[in-house]
């Protein structure tokens, strides 16, 4: 029988992680405190330990961690918490956690997630300890901004995949920060010290896409007076990225197949082969399977650039994001027009999680640019917004305002119009409480704390 440790300082939580890896099969020790759990590092004989990241004014999931490194590096240890956020996200994987999980967790994805690591320890017990690598620095990605559960996991494939040589496929919708995923594994790369180079394949025709990228000799065309080194030599060792590559065509599909195989280029109109060392990053929002079924697209190539694949969610894909990154922009953009003032008003948060943001995070930035720039005080209204995001705000004020159940009807108390919203938003949701507190911009366990409050236990169970 698996003998797994839990470390979680909130009681409902200890006792439901509790129950559902009993119901498992597992023998399980639920303590309080990090400090206890501390103390019980090289001591107790566990296969696997869950620690909350924040435990009060007790040691925290890190030190927890830092422990079991240190003196049980055998034991896999996943993170769970509430607070997800980058820095966390990607520390956790590099300090030799095994998994982190964000909260409120799907049971099943958490039942899944203990098996496998499990399993891994059962299938590398001759060298468990190996998996922490010490002096190893945290890697973070500030400039990426979500903390959703999607995103944490493009921050531990991001943290898993840097450190080595494989050429990586980012695959996402326009505007999902593609180039943003680039740059952080160049960033935290051995090869961080030389070059990032980005090309947009699209921009450029192929024959100028090739002279761009392989740079052309002394007259291998009309105006070409000089030599000319390409992208590839000027990021000697360093990373080129190549946006969009699914838009290129054959005949750079080839040329580039065979600086992935041989590590060597040519330049236009010349005849010797240029050795370079580069770590190639592409990017796409096509389907590059559908591509390469239609005949569109080289298979050889596509298994060469899809050694690791990271896919970003659409921002639809990840609501509870869209006010952590409304925040990040607005503070970018008012530090930029010295706008100490600036805020958004009631109202305007809800439009702002109703949209479908077919231009993601990209549109988002921009709307809130746009906004800034026309907000009078600096305080963004629903009547800054573009028409697109702003047209709702009428039928929405009319069903608040307005008619049977409305909100401010009348003149409620600050506890009666709370109630008032959270059923609202409740109805809104079908009933689905895990999308009701993010939209609410508040964690799932106080949303069921204040149903409970308010009498309505059996809403209060969890809808997984």
């Amino acid at each position: 029988m698996t003998h797994i440790l839990i470390v979680e300082d909130d009681k409902v939580a200890r006792e439901l992680l509790d129950e559902i890896l009993r119901t498992e099969g597992h023998l399980v020790e639920a303590l309080p405190s990090g400090d206890e759990a501390i103390a019980r590092a090289g001591k107790g004989d566990y296969d696997l330990v869950i620690s909350d990241v924040r435990l009060g004014d007790s040691a925290s999931g890190f030190d927890v961690l830092a422990a079991f490194q240190q003196k049980a590096a055998e034991t896999p240890v996943i993170l769970i918490t509430a607070f997800g956020d980058v820095t966390g996200a990607m520390a956790a994987i590099q300090k030799g956690a095994y998994d982190y999980v964000s909260k409120p967790f799907n049971v099943g994805e958490l039942t899944k997630t203990v098996s496998r690591a499990l399993e891994r320890t059962r299938l590398l017990e001759q060298n468990r300890a190996t998996r922490a690598r010490e002096g190893e620095k945290p890697t973070r990605i500030e400039s990426i901004v979500g903390a959703s559960a999607a995103m944490l996991d493009v921050y531990k494939m991001v943290a898993r995949v840097a450190p080595t040589m494989s050429t990586v496929l980012v695959v996402g919708e326009s505007g999902t920060g593609k180039e943003l995923v680039a740059r952080a594994i160049h960033t935290h790369s051995p090869r961080a010290h030389g070059p990032f180079v980005a090309v947009n394949c699209t921009a450029l025709t192929e024959s100028l896409l090739e002279s761009e990228l392989f740079g052309h000799a002394k007259g291998a065309f009309t105006g070409a007076v000089a030599s000319k080194r390409g992208i590839f030599e000027e990021a000697q060792g360093g990373t080129v990225f190549l946006d969009e590559i699914g838009d290129v065509g054959g005949k750079m599909q080839a040329q580039l197949l065979r600086v992935l195989q041989e590590g060597e280029i040519r330049r236009v109109g010349g005849t010797e082969a240029i050795q370079v060392d580069v770590r190639v990053v592409a990017a796409t929002n096509r389907e590059l399977e559908d591509e390469v079924r239609a005949g569109r697209f080289r298979e050889d190539l596509y298994f060469r650039i899809n050694v690791v694949t990271i896919r970003l969610p659409p921002l639809r894909e990840r609501p509870s994001d869209i006010p952590l990154l409304t925040d990040h922009f607005l503070a970018k953009y008012a530090a930029r027009e010295r706008r100490e003032d600036a805020g958004v008003a009631p109202g305007v948060s809800s439009l702002l999680a109703g949209y479908a943001w077919p231009g993601n995070v990209r549109e988002l930035e921009n709307v809130i640019e746009r906004a800034l720039a026309l907000a009078k005080d600096g305080v963004i209204l629903p009547s800054d917004l573009p028409p697109e995001i702003a047209r709702e705000e009428a039928a929405t004020s009319t069903s608040m305002l307005a008619g049977p159940g409305a909100i401010v009807d009348d003149r409620p108390t600050l506890a009666e119009l709370e109630r008032r919203y959270i059923e609202l938003i409740l109805k809104e949701t079908g009933g689905n409480k895990k999308r009701a507190a993010e939209i609410l911009g508040i964690d799932r366990r106080t949303l069921y704390r204040t149903l409970e409050r308010e009498g309505r236990a059996a809403e209060a169970e969890d809808d997984d």
